[in-house]
């Protein structure tokens, strides 16, 4: 401890305190600042009553601290992420700081500090006094001033924010030294600095000061010099250097030892204090110290000469900070620092966010799995960084079920904050404009999920069957408008087909999902309005990448708002949104916005972790019909991602223009969505994803080499349960009213059915009097069958012949008269009877008379008589 002799000027200083602050006031105008004012217009008197008038009460707030940002390990342990700082700030305690550290600060800046009561009047008035008559800019302040100045400089800059002119205004403000302002600034120093020494006792304010100080550059703080300038601990420094630290304070910049280059540039250019000149300057300010120490008995002449024969060696520790540091998950650290930036928990606006961000030394505990993380950095990485013939994109992001917590986070471009290195991109492709993504990337049929829950929602089955062959479809956009979208297969502008040119079916909704049929989600959009859909999936949390609704148009879009094909997936989105949309399907319906940070806390380990944010937004019927819906994807086009470890999945697949690629889907306890794509597609380039391969994969289908690598790891550490049954309701079966087509043409027929949602097959034409081609048969006939039962129709022939009736009763006669009416195969057949007739009678014809047969068809005439052999 250092020693507590007290002096003359310390008994001064602490009489001010006792007998009162203008006593105080009063001697220093009389022996010294009167004659100075007075030269300004001045008089003592309110020199006297300006000081009596000053603010005595000074707020200490919070250091200014680097906010720390933590993940879990392997193991469970949390390791540090990431830092961020304005000032690099270790706080320490008392007993973490050499003695002999305290010894050289208060040897050569305030060697009565022990002794005074916050103002050494000997120093300050011999400084007032020499300010005065020479100009010269001496400090003469106490510890406890130079504390209150830095504390008032900090303050300010807290309050200042992010604007460095109003940072430079905070400085100029509390340092200058000339001038009235200079007397009124020193006044009020002595003030504050009086009753300071009234609430916190000597070591408290030497410790303050000390936590506080500039030692050079970003570096404030003995816990922070230490570590910069010679990666020691302040309890490990030497007295060497101690004194080169302490040196330090009366010009940091200049006497900062991390610049071998130099730290003070000459009018001629040359650079000094640096290296090749052994820090002469550092060195200069430092011998001053050592001498002081030697004079106030602090250390021995022996250890005065070991020290000062001794060079300055720096040992430079550069306390890096930012996202680049966040080695593996880089792109989730710049996710978290925006939620900071932007989240109300953080600060009331911006300003106060970004200072809380950069100063307000919270420690922030995120929820990145760092197994999840490694598989995912593992996988994504057959996806090239760059290739010559497209700004190739590829990202993964997983969130859990149930809170959004957010588990990994990966794309494959490496990050740079600037994106200046060739190769690298700051630009996460996972998440929203505003935190730090690109406009999002057009979803694909991953988007068709929200046709299938709009469906669900309006409380139709995924068992009705509806016509999805290719045609004119008529789909409802809002307000009860339609609009014809050509779904033909045509590859024409602005015409849509299915995948390979699959002319489509009548079917379900279960297998229009399982088969990701356009022409049938477009089928859907003729009883489920676009607009619908959107708005669907803005209530599942899913905006444009920009943050637009779904149901508006992006600035930089040319595309209509609530166009037609919006259903099938052109709206750009982050991928982010989509993990948490799926997750809520898998979720029975509660939506959980994605959330990467567990807990946070302030300075002052006070939890401002913001709250988790889910909501039901699915009823639990229409979640679990849709988890069952989807789960028929992955026996359809999503089998090139079955995972098979016996834990049960849904997916739904996505391909945009051969541009996009997509996997998403959800175990009940992680979602997992995968894009890859050109990231510039939605700004017309328009190379194709399949007529490139990577690592052995076609690009639309290398989706399937990440997510089921990602997912497996999920459900490898998280397991998955059975989803729900589906609701009853929404999977019955439903009847629909079949039309008769008996009496059209088969186009006509066929129209007419395929239209109401039936399938059609014609059979071979039958005898018929109608002209050919006209339908006489229908099977099943009209009425209430199942929706999508398959008709079989049977047109005429055109050669069919009634047969007529009325032919007598001599046989001979009606085989006669047939033939004559064109019927090329006649013949008899008598039955006897002994109440038959004597003579044969005609009974009929086999077939019967008004049926209508080819005129080749085979009749007989049948008759009866008592003896068949006689005429």
């Amino acid at each position: 401890m250092p020693h507590l002799k007290r002096t003359a000027a310390g008994v001064l200083g602490g009489f001010a305190g006792v007998v009162g602050l203008s006593v105080v006031a009063g001697v220093l105008i009389t022996a010294t600042v009167t004659p100075a004012i007075a030269l300004s217009g001045y008089a003592a008197t309110s020199a006297v009553d300006s000081f009596n008038n000053m603010p005595g009460a000074l707020d200490i707030d919070p250091l200014m601290l680097p906010t720390e940002m933590y993940r879990k390990d392997s193991a469970g342990n949390d390791v540090m992420l990431a830092q961020f700082y304005d000032q690099n700030r270790i706080p320490v305690t008392f007993d973490q700081v050499n003695p002999i550290m305290y010894d050289a600060i208060l040897s050569s800046e305030d060697k009565n500090f022990y002794t005074h009561g916050g103002v050494d009047l000997v120093g300050t008035l011999g400084a007032l006094v020499g300010n005065a008559s020479s100009g010269s800019n001496r400090g003469g302040s106490s510890i406890t001033q130079q504390y209150v100045k830095n504390v008032r400089q900090q303050n300010c800059e807290r309050t200042a924010g992010s604007d460095l002119d109003k940072v430079k205004a905070c400085y100029d403000t509390t340092t200058v030294s000339k001038g009235t302002e200079g007397y009124q600034r020193k006044l009020q120093e002595m003030r504050y600095a009086i009753q300071l020494e009234k609430k916190y006792t000597k070591d408290e304010i030497l410790l303050g000061y000390l936590n506080i100080a500039h030692f050079g550059g970003t570096t404030y703080g003995i816990g922070a010099a230490a570590q910069r300038y010679f990666s020691v601990d302040a309890a490990n420094l030497s007295i060497a250097q101690a004194a080169t630290i302490a040196g330090m304070v009366q010009a940091p910049n200049t006497y900062r030892i991390d610049k071998p280059e130099g730290s003070v540039q000459l009018k001629s250019g040359e650079m000094v204090n640096s290296a090749a000149d052994g820090y002469k300057l550092t060195l200069d300010r430092r011998h001053y110290v050592l001498g002081r120490m030697l004079d106030d008995g602090k250390i021995t002449q022996a250890e005065y000469d070991e020290a000062d024969a001794s060079p300055i060696t720096p040992a430079v520790t550069e306390r890096k900070q930012g996202c680049q540091e966040a080695v593996g998950a880089e792109f989730f650290c710049e996710y978290v620092r925006s939620v900071l930036l932007t989240d109300p928990a953080f600060g009331k606006d911006d300003d106060a966010r970004a200072s809380n961000l950069r100063r307000g030394g919270m420690k922030i505990y995120t929820t990145i799995d760092p197994d999840l993380q490694q598989t995912a950095l593992n996988a994504i990485s057959i996806v090239p960084a760059t290739v010559n013939y497209m700004d190739l994109g590829s990202s993964g992001v997983q969130v859990e079920v149930g809170t959004g917590r957010v588990l990994s986070m990966v794309q494959n471009r490496p990050y740079s904050a600037t994106g200046e290195v060739p190769g690298t991109t700051p630009v996460n492709y996972n998440v929203r404009e505003k935190n730090g993504g690109s406009i999002g990337h057009p979803a694909g049929s991953t988007y068709k999920v929200f046709s299938l829950l709009n469906w669900l929602q309006q409380g139709k089955s995924v068992n009705q069957v509806i016509n999805g062959r290719v045609g004119v479809k008529n789909v409802q956009t809002c307000d009860g408008a339609t609009q014809k979208v050509f779904a033909d297969n045509s590859g024409k502008p602005n015409h849509i087909g299915n995948f390979e040119n699959n002319s489509g079916y009548s079917g379900t909704i279960y297998n229009f999902t399982r088969d990701s049929l356009n022409s049938g989600f477009l089928a859907m959009a003729e009883q489920i309005p676009v607009c619908s859909t959107n708005e669907v999936a803005g209530q599942m949390g899913v905006t444009w990448g920009d943050g637009t609704p779904l149901t508006q148009v992006p600035s930089w879009s040319t595309s209509p708002a609530n166009a037609p094909y919006n259903v099938l997936g052109s709206s750009a989105v982050a991928p982010v949104d989509m993990a948490a949309a799926y997750a809520a399907v898998a979720g029975n319906g509660m939506l959980c916005a994605p959330r990467a940070i567990d807990k946070a806390l302030d300075a002052d380990g006070n939890d401002i972790t913001p709250p988790p944010s889910c909501e039901q937004k699915l009823s639990p019927d229409v979640a679990a019909t849709a988890a069952y819906t989807l789960v028929g994807v992955m026996s359809g086009t999503g089998v090139g991602a079955r995972i098979g470890d016996g834990v049960p999945v849904f997916g739904k697949t996505g391909i945009h223009q051969y541009e996009q690629t997509w996997m998403d889907g959800a175990s009940t306890k992680v979602a997992t969505v995968v894009w890859v794509g050109n990231a510039n597609a939605v700004n017309g380039v328009n190379a194709k994803l399949n007529d490139h391969r990577e690592n052995g994969w076609q690009l639309s289908r290398i989706r399937n080499a990440i997510w089921p690598k990602m997912q497996g790891a999920a459900n490898a550490k998280f397991g998955g349960d059975n989803f729900p049954p589906p609701s009853k309701d929404l999977t019955k079966q439903i009847l629909t009213d079949l039309p008769s087509v008996i009496g059209m043409s088969i186009d006509q027929a066929t129209t007419t059915l395929q239209g109401a949602g039936f399938g059609v097959t014609v059979g071979d034409p039958v005898d018929g009097v109608e002209s050919a081609g006209t339908v006489i048969q229908q099977d099943p006939g009209a009425g209430k069958v199942a929706g999508g039962t398959t008709v079989t129709i049977r047109p005429s022939n055109g050669q069919g012949i009634t047969l007529p009736g009325g032919l007598g009763s001599d046989p001979d006669a009606a085989v006669q008269q047939l033939r004559q009416a064109g019927f090329g195969q006649v013949d008899k057949q008598c039955t006897a009877s002994d109440t038959g007739p004597d003579r044969a009678a005609v009974t009929g014809t086999n077939p019967p008379a008004g049926t209508v047969v080819n005129a080749n068809t085979p009749i007989t005439v049948q008759y009866q008589a008592k003896n068949c052999g006689r005429p």
